[in-house]
């Protein structure tokens, strides 16, 4: 069985990352932003401007293109970009979606907390 960082270093060699600096770029082009941090960061950092919410437990039937219980946004086609809050978490989300036949899923190097150093 392989350790959590071998199994994030192999999510991680099949995304393609977004670097914050280029997130407004991403969802200007029509990505979907997707934040799934708990609601407690988002309450003590706060919301990331465009992205939606959807909680880390339920992503992978929001997204699931083939699910009944996905959103309308959900295109198996559509740039999907996972936020968390420092980038790890988002990796492995990203690599299940992408398993579910989101083939556009990654998401943001660093996570919220690196977008939000920009903003500073």
């Amino acid at each position: 069985m392989p350790a959590v960082d071998d199994l994030l270093a192999a999510a991680r060699a099949r995304l393609e990352r977004v670097e914050p600096a280029d997130l407004d770029d991403e969802r200007a082009a029509g990505a979907l932003v997707v934040d799934i941090r708990p609601i407690e960061q988002r309450e003590r950092d706060g919301e990331l401007p465009g992205a939606i919410v959807i909680p880390r437990n339920v992503l992978e039937w929001r997204l699931d293109p083939t699910s009944a219980n996905r959103i309308p946004e959900a295109d198996a086609d559509r740039r999907v970009i996972v936020v968390c809050d420092e980038g790890y978490a988002s990796s492995l989300a990203a690599a299940t979606l992408q398993d579910l036949g989101v083939s556009r899923a990654t998401d943001l190097v660093g996570g919220y907390q690196a977008w939000l150093a920009l903003q500073a």
